[in-house]
Order: C-alpha cells, then sequence, then structure tokens
C-alpha cells in the first residue's frame, strides 16, 4: 500500500513537472518547429524592425522564417477592411494586396505561425480611438486561423525631433511634439495591449530612450539651411534614429519617420530580445554605419526598454 502511494506521487510529480515545463516552453516562445516562424502584419515600419532581425538571430543560433503581411503606411483599419474585402469578394484582386497577390487569410493559413505581430500605421499611432474595433478583430482572425500562435503587438516610434508633423493622439489632432507623439502612442498601444491580454515588443520605448537620453539625443544641425543647401552638403545627423536628409537623384530629401541603420538595428535588437528572451549585450553583429560605441549605448536602452516595458 505505502508502495503504491510512492509510485501515485512520484507519477503526480513527473506529470506537474512536465506540464510546468511545457507551459515555461511556451511562455518563452520555444517553437516547437526547426525554425521560429513569425508572420508581421503591418507596414514599412515593421520592416524597419525587422531589417536585421535575421542576422541577429543568427548569430544568437536561432533559425528564422519571417513571412510578410505589410503595405506602406498601411493602418489596423485597413488591413481588416482587405481582409473582409477577400472574405466576401475572394476573387477581387484588391483583396490581395500582399506579396505574392496573397490575402491575409491566405499568409494565415500557409502552415503554423509561432508568432503572429501587428501595429498600427505611425500616423494614427497616439490616437487610440483608431485602434477600435480593427485590432481586435484581427486578434480574432490571427486566433481563429492559428489558435496556438504568440501573437504581439509592436509598438511603433514617435517622429524626430525636427520633424515638420507628428501623428495624431485624437481625431484630427497631431501631436505637437515627438515627446507628446511618443507618451500618446504608447499609452494607446499598452491600453490596446491590455484589452487583448497579449505583450508588447516595445520598440518605441527603445526609440525614446535614446531620443531623450542627452548623451544619446539627436541635436539639429543649426548650421545647416536645407533652403540653400547644394548637393552632397548634409547636417551633421550624429545618434540620429532616423533617415533625416539624404540626397536622392541629386534633390534634398527628408524623412523623420523611418529608421536609418541604427533606428533599423535597435528595433531589430528589440525584436531579438522579445522574441528570444535573451540579453543582447553579447551582440556583436552591428550595421557598418553605426559605431561601436553608439551600438553599446543601443544595447543598453533596449535592455532598459524590455526590462520597464510594464511601467
Amino acid at each position: 500500500m505505502k508502495t503504491l502511494r510512492i509510485q501515485t506521487y512520484v507519477i503526480a510529480l513527473l506529470t506537474a513537472l512536465i506540464v510546468g515545463f511545457n507551459g515555461y516552453a511556451q511562455s518563452n516562445n520555444v517553437s516547437k518547429h526547426a525554425n521560429l516562424r513569425i508572420l508581421l502584419i503591418g507596414n514599412s515600419f515593421s520592416q524597419n524592425a525587422s531589417t536585421y532581425l535575421p542576422q541577429l538571430a543568427k548569430e544568437g543560433g536561432h533559425d528564422l522564417i519571417i513571412g510578410h503581411a505589410e503595405i506602406g503606411g498601411c493602418s489596423l483599419q485597413k488591413h481588416w477592411e482587405l481582409a473582409e474585402l477577400n472574405k466576401t469578394e475572394p476573387d477581387n484582386p484588391k483583396g490581395k494586396p500582399y506579396v505574392g497577390n496573397k490575402s491575409l487569410r491566405m499568409l494565415l493559413t500557409e502552415g503554423e505561425w509561432d508568432v503572429v505581430t501587428m501595429q498600427q500605421y505611425s500616423g494614427l499611432s497616439g490616437n487610440v480611438e483608431s485602434y477600435k474595433p480593427y485590432a481586435g478583430n484581427l486578434y480574432k482572425l490571427i486566433m481563429q486561423l492559428q489558435p496556438h500562435a504568440r501573437i504581439l503587438l509592436h509598438q511603433t516610434w514617435a517622429y524626430r525631433s525636427d520633424s515638420k508633423s507628428f501623428g495624431e493622439v485624437a481625431p484630427g489632432k497631431p501631436a505637437k511634439t515627438e515627446k507628446e507623439m511618443y507618451e500618446k502612442s504608447r499609452e494607446a498601444y499598452h491600453q490596446i495591449a491590455g484589452e487583448l491580454k497579449i505583450d508588447i515588443i516595445p520598440t518605441g520605448d527603445a526609440f525614446w530612450l535614446v531620443s531623450s537620453n542627452q548623451k544619446t539625443a539627436y541635436k539639429t544641425d543649426g548650421n545647416f539651411n536645407p533652403e540653400t543647401a547644394v548637393y552632397p552638403a548634409l547636417p551633421n545627423q550624429t545618434n540620429s534614429l532616423n533617415v533625416g536628409y539624404t540626397w536622392i537623384d541629386n534633390k534634398l530629401n527628408f524623412d523623420t519617420h523611418h529608421a536609418n541603420d541604427a533606428g533599423k538595428y535597435l528595433g531589430g535588437l528589440v525584436w531579438y530580445s522579445t522574441l528570444f528572451h535573451e540579453s543582447v549585450k553579447k551582440i556583436k553583429f552591428k550595421p557598418e554605419g553605426v559605431s561601436a560605441e553608439f551600438a553599446k549605448r543601443l544595447k543598453g536602452a533596449v535592455q532598459k526598454a524590455i526590462t520597464n516595458v510594464e511601467m
């Protein structure tokens, strides 16, 4: 009788350990596939943030497959409406806007995805009403077609401090500064993530930690006048995370929205740490144009952003 009780106890203990391990593996997103399969529902900002993710994953010993459901400037509302158009009019090519003339449903049913991410269009990111009901609708669609996927909300970044305009913080009301755009977009992303009970990829936090720190902040070059600039003259853009001023076909271009190599690297580091639950401190890879010193500071911002994601 005593032996039976001991056997029963051992079996129960082993069962608990197995269940606990499985739960730990799932919560830490350990893929049951040879590769971690990620589908990005987004736009150019998700493309920016994932640019260097393959190189980072390779260095960390992780095999990665990235699927793209991305359209430049695409909002959550547009992604959802295109998915609905494909449902009601399956032969309408407008409902298949992604690479390879595919619909969102087609991409979501291409095998089993371990992770699916979504994000708001940056110009609307500070207006929480713009997420509703579209984030919830997309979440339900993903859960319906990929019930085992980990769904993440990618927190996009605010525009550079010298931008001529900033994203909405309320319907028809743009933010006045980079700080206001960051604070309102962060608030909106966290509210929606809380309602859906999903985690955040805190790229926007990492960008702000860099741009708000006096040691790493980009500072406008007061000696540069874009109105009188002659090719190939450019301002000092040290520490910028955004493209800023560039010459394209001898015409001066100004882009304070999209990430440059440093910003793409920062975004990739945030994604890497979020997906694999690993520190980026010992990562050696960096884009050629990013200095070793700045790369070190970017890694520090990532560590802080990941640690304080619930702040």
